[in-house]
């Protein structure tokens, strides 16, 4: 009987610690909701580019493409951007594809501009 009780508490142990862990990972990698707001983003290309597809400064994560469709207009692709409410680039900004290298899944790589117009809710910005 006794046996038991200590298995018990060691296997109570041993699950409060990984639950601690898991805390840990989920709160250091920044893995929870932000707020977006939402930019039309008129591209020269979206090879590989999917619906789900991230968005990244600087190899960090900062929003993800929400649809893509095309101009019927100038024939160019437009991706639908949800990015994070704290982080507002300029309307000179410009993107391009990258892979990612461990998984090799394009991304699309935001390169700031300076011009001082903040792309906000709504905006329709010519990206490249």
């Amino acid at each position: 009987m006794r046996n038991n009780t200590v298995e018990t508490l060691i296997a109570a142990l041993v699950i409060a610690v990984a639950a601690g862990f898991l805390f840990f990972a989920y709160n250091s990698t920044h893995s929870g909701e932000f707020r977006t707001y939402d930019v039309q983003a008129s591209l020269g290309s979206v090879d590989g580019i999917v619906t789900g597809a991230d968005v990244r400064l600087n190899g960090i994560k900062i929003g993800t493409v929400t649809s893509i469709a095309m101009d019927p207009k100038t024939y160019r692709p437009v991706a639908q951007l949800a990015l994070r409410d704290d982080i507002h680039f300029s309307s000179d900004s410009t993107a391009r594809i990258a892979s990612g290298i461990l998984n090799g899944n394009p991304y699309l790589s935001i390169q700031p501009g300076r011009n001082g117009n903040k792309l906000v809710d709504g905006s329709q910005w010519k990206a490249n």
